[in-house]
């Protein structure tokens, strides 16, 4: 196990280097260099040259890479143009925001996904799974964006059930000892504070777990119905084992390998992929701030953004193998 984990985190320093050149290589191949791309509209001669000569870009490229590569070695990701603070600070400002939106919407896509899969393959056939799968389908094929103006749309302006906006109210004196709002509020005992920031989770995590929902029910459906006809588990059947250890050992054991890995997926695909959602809930997580980035060019934090967030979902990636073993004891033997 040990050894396995270890190798695991070996592999992680080729992705990450090759993943340093192209970052690299893509800020220096913007028309007209970075210094256009920074200045926009204000790109005299004189402010460019300005530029190139303060961020080292009139230097040889292998020896700008090196420089680069070096300060990232050493935790210095540069400084954000649209604040002037550390990138490293902006992003473990943000991140605890969207940690726990993507949290909440994977704990919404594995809960209701894993049991209405299982259900769907359970009614092969029927009213019922045909229903499932169309609507697992729709799930897929809506754009997140539309998903999420249409939900803010009926349940905070026309109903006003919900929050529209933000991660809390702002008229709550709200103490935030880790940023992760629900936490603290349970962590001082102020409950209002937990339950208002709860209330502002739900329109953006549940538009943000419709795909990877419709997802986890497709895979867990076509796995469970490859599992449920297979020898053992007829064999099972014949000798009298209970319906209940069938179920539980014999097929959704067996078939949760599948779905593991598309959890795993999934996981890092909701950290990088809150974008739209923040945008759209004006959630001030890694989303929003990349997407003010983009418009911005903000390089220094696209590119320690980004760094930050291939890191992470190497990190899911290798919870995710470490997993099996749990659920499939063949995998320790293998």
């Amino acid at each position: 196990m040990i050894r396995t984990i270890g190798k695991r985190f070996l592999l992680l320093i080729p992705t990450l280097f090759g993943l340093s050149i192209l970052l690299f290589l893509w800020v220096r191949a913007l028309p007209g260099g970075p210094a256009v791309a920074l200045l926009g509209e204000r790109a005299t001669p004189e402010a460019v040259a300005e530029i190139n000569r303060l961020y080292g870009f009139d230097r040889p490229l292998f020896e700008q890479y090196i420089v680069w590569l070096g300060r990232l070695l050493q935790g210095d990701f540069g400084t954000s143009i649209q604040t002037g603070r550390a990138v490293t600070e902006e992003f473990w400002r943000r991140f605890p925001a969207t940690l726990e939106l993507s949290s909440a919407a994977l704990l919404i896509a594995v809960g209701v996904g894993i049991p209405l899969g299982y259900w769907a393959a359970r009614r092969h056939g029927k009213a019922t799974d045909h229903l499932t799968v169309a609507a697992s389908l729709l799930g897929i094929t809506i754009p997140v964006f539309f998903l999420a103006f249409l939900l803010k749309w009926v349940f905070a302006v026309q109903l006003g059930w919900l929050p529209s906006e933000g991660r809390q109210d702002p008229r709550i004196d709200a103490t935030h000892y880790t940023n992760f709002y629900i936490l603290d509020g349970i962590i001082t005992g102020e409950w209002d504070a937990a339950w208002d920031a709860f209330l502002h989770l739900i329109l953006p995590a549940v538009a943000l777990a419709t795909i990877p929902l419709a997802i986890i029910v497709r895979i867990t459906r076509a796995s469970v119905l490859e599992v449920q006809n297979a020898d053992y588990v007829r064999t099972g059947m014949a000798k009298g084992v209970s319906q209940g250890t069938i179920r539980g050992r014999f097929i959704l054991r067996n078939a949760l390998l599948p779905v593991v890995t598309t959890v795993g997926l999934q996981t890092g695909l909701l950290i990088s992929g809150a974008v739209l959602t923040e945008t759209v809930f004006a959630f001030p997580g890694i989303g929003s701030f990349l997407a003010r980035a983009i418009f911005t060019r903000d390089f220094p934090v696209l590119q320690g953004f980004i760094i930050f967030i291939a890191i992470a979902y190497a990190l899911i990636n290798l919870i995710v193998d470490v997993s099996y073993s749990f659920i499939d004891p063949r995998v320790r033997v293998q």
